[in-house]
């Protein structure tokens, strides 16, 4: 018999009725009138049984029902009940029923009373039957709503499209997330339990809402599968105190699908309608928020003294780190901010988005190009930027091992053109973004990276020399970014969405990954920090095994690792190692006052005889002959060795 009434649940039979559109205001207010007036008879028989004999009133029964039915309709239309949807009544809701039930009573009652004392005769009602009726009448309405609600929550419950779901985390934030499903009828997923771990500091046992608590050990895994509860729901906050991937993995590998709600404080008055909707809204996690650490923490104040009321330039403003930059700067009050890019397009809709939140700042969209000095010059000496951005480059691995002139054009000439203007006109300070593949290069892009960090550097000491309030250069390290355009995860999702495979080009290969806001706020720090001439590095966290990345992204989608989707292996690619380094072996960091930030000691150049083999590169680079530009590069960096690719014939010379 419970085997068929479980079938009977799982089909669609009774599921419409969730989609029943509500019932007028006129139709609730006529309902309730009739449920009042079968709670005056009620009353009145119980009145009585009670009194034991015929009631002495003024009036026959069929006028007083008349006066009660009048007398409660007016108060039902001063406490407004019939203005809220059943199907979502809450206390509110029977607070106002009370109420009005309570005022029609003791208006009954003064009524009694001023009658009988003006007549001497018998009062029109008897007042015991009024008292009973206040009792009577509060409870019919109130549970025929209870009835409504409890019916549709059933109802919408245990259709089919309804899934189960435990709620990770006993706090607040958890509780909230149990509530707004519980009181949501159109929600698709009905919760059945909380899980408690240690930071919760709730044992087992115990119930929340009415929902059993369940202890994170190893037979939780057992018992989900058992219950055929298939999701996990866990907000915001809580991902900010667990390691979400080392927590959250045992249910990741068991296909338990893990889901969230976007923060309440994501919400501002700026953003369109869809953002707004999203408020509250039950959304799967994704691969970045796995991989996100505890909330960074600069010191805005430093930050805001070096930016505030100043003219920024940011170079490659509309790629992804350059635009989060723009939009982190754009915070701290900034007197102008210069969006140097290339690619027309990306720089027109950041414009449009940044004008739309930020009606009060100056943005100033310049296509122009890095590497032509000329258009460079133009901008220093139109705008004349205090503070400087430069995150334009050329950072794809395997098309620089193809075209390792261009690397240097954009990557050496590029990041050249903009030091010296900051040297020629003043500018206060040159933050650079680098890159953890100029370490110990394998590959022409890291190569070029790490020689434009040699240029500034050395720019910088030489300057140093003549003026010491010269332009202050630095330089920041960090690895792969979540999210950033090329980047492995959005590669993998598309790969995904069309059904797989996905491809890793090794087993073993590993990555350290940031977020772009955690990239950016570093990058603001580092740029408060520096006094000139140094390379920060910033904590990457545990480095990431790409096949495990790829395993977790596809169970995140709701699929089976080499069941659903295959994971295929293609071969470390040119200039590819399977491992990164945020410092080179000879080098040594020291701490900083922010502790994800590290100073590298890096080993130091001479201006004037590397800046001659960096121009003599760049002319090289301008002939288009691939091996001699990628022979001078070496000569420049001892250290960089070709690792897969064909460049690696020059090591041997």
């Amino acid at each position: 018999m419970k085997t068929k009434v479980n079938e009977i649940k799982k089909t669609d039979l009774f599921s419409h009725w969730i989609n029943i559109g509500y019932l007028p205001r006129w139709g609730v207010l006529l309902l309730d009138l009739l449920i009042a007036l079968i709670a005056f008879v009620v009353s009145y028989s119980i009145g009585d049984s009670i009194v034991g004999y015929d009631l002495r009133s003024s009036l026959p029964l069929w006028e007083q029902m008349g006066v009660v039915l009048m007398t409660q309709g007016v108060f039902f239309w001063v406490f407004h009940t019939y203005s809220g949807i059943l199907r979502y009544s809450t206390f509110i809701d029977t607070l106002k029923v009370a109420l009005s039930v309570g005022a029609t009573g003791i208006l009954l009652i003064i009524i009694n009373i001023i009658l009988k004392y003006m007549t001497l005769h018998h009062a029109p009602f008897l007042t015991s039957v009024v008292s009973i009726y206040v009792f009577v009448g509060i409870t019919l309405l109130f549970g025929w709503r209870v009835t409504i609600k409890t019916v549709f929550e059933y109802i919408s419950h245990h259709s089919s499209g309804v899934q189960k779901a435990l709620i990770y985390g006993t706090k607040s934030a958890g509780l909230s997330i149990a509530k707004m499903l519980q009181s949501n009828m159109e929600s698709t997923y009905r919760p059945v339990g909380f899980i408690s771990d240690s930071t919760d500091n709730l044992q087992q046992n115990h119930n929340l809402l009415g929902l059993k608590v369940y202890p994170l050990n190893e037979d939780l895994i057992a018992l989900m599968k058992n219950k055929d509860i298939k999701n996990l729901i866990i907000s915001p906050i809580k991902m900010k105190e667990i390691n979400p991937l080392q927590d959250l993995s045992m249910f990741i590998e068991n296909n338990i699908r893990i889901l969230t709600t976007p923060y309440f404080t994501d919400y501002s008055p700026n953003q369109d309608d869809n953002a707004t909707q999203r408020i509250g809204r039950i959304e799967s996690i994704q691969v970045e928020d796995l991989l996100e650490r505890p909330a960074i923490n600069i010191n805005t104040n430093n930050v805001a003294a070096i930016l505030s009321n100043q003219v920024v330039l940011v170079t490659g403003g509309a790629g992804s780190i350059g635009s989060e930059i723009v939009r982190q700067v754009a915070t701290f009050n900034p007197k102008a901010i210069i969006l140097l890019e290339i690619a027309e397009s990306p720089l027109h809709d950041l414009t449009v988005d940044l004008r739309r939140k930020y009606p009060n700042l100056q943005f100033v969209p310049i296509i122009a190009d890095v590497r032509d000095a000329h258009m460079v010059e133009d901008v220093f000496a139109e705008y004349n930027p205090t503070v400087i951005f430069h995150a334009a480059a050329y950072k794809h691995v395997p098309l620089m091992e193809d075209f390792p002139t261009q690397a240097i054009m954009a990557n050496v000439l590029g990041t050249k053109n903009m030091a010296d203007m900051a040297i020629k006109y003043n500018a206060k300070r040159f933050v650079m973004i680098s890159t953890d593949k100029a370490v110990n290069p394998t590959n022409v892009m890291g190569a070029s990276k790490r020689i434009a960090e040699i240029y500034v550097q050395s720019l910088f000491l030489k300057q140093l020399q003549k003026n010491a309030n010269c332009t202050k250069f630095i330089t920041t390290r960090f690895g792969n970014v979540l999210g950033s355009n090329g980047s492995v995860v959005p590669f993998f999702k598309k790969q995904i969405a069309e059904g797989g495979p996905v491809t890793v080009t090794h087993p073993d290969i590993i990555r350290y990954f940031m977020t772009i806001p955690e990239a950016t706020c570093l990058v603001l720090e580092a740029a408060t920090l520096g006094n000139g001439g140094e390379i920060f590095c910033f904590d990457m966290g545990h480095p990431v095994r790409i096949a495990d990345l790829a395993k977790n992204m596809i169970r995140l989608a709701g699929y089976v690792p080499g069941k659903d989707i295959e994971i295929t292996y293609t071969g470390l690619r040119p200039g590819e190692k399977l491992y990164e380094e945020l410092l080179n072996q000879k080098e040594t960091t020291l701490p900083t006052s922010n502790q994800k930030i590290l100073v590298a000691k890096v080993r130091e150049y001479d201006f004037d005889s590397v800046t001659t083999q960096i121009q003599a590169l760049i002319e090289e680079a301008k002939t288009g002959k691939v091996f001699p530009v990628v022979k001078q590069m070496k000569a420049i960096v001892p250290e960089f060795k070709s690792k897969n690719s064909v460049y690696e014939q020059l090591d041997k010379n």
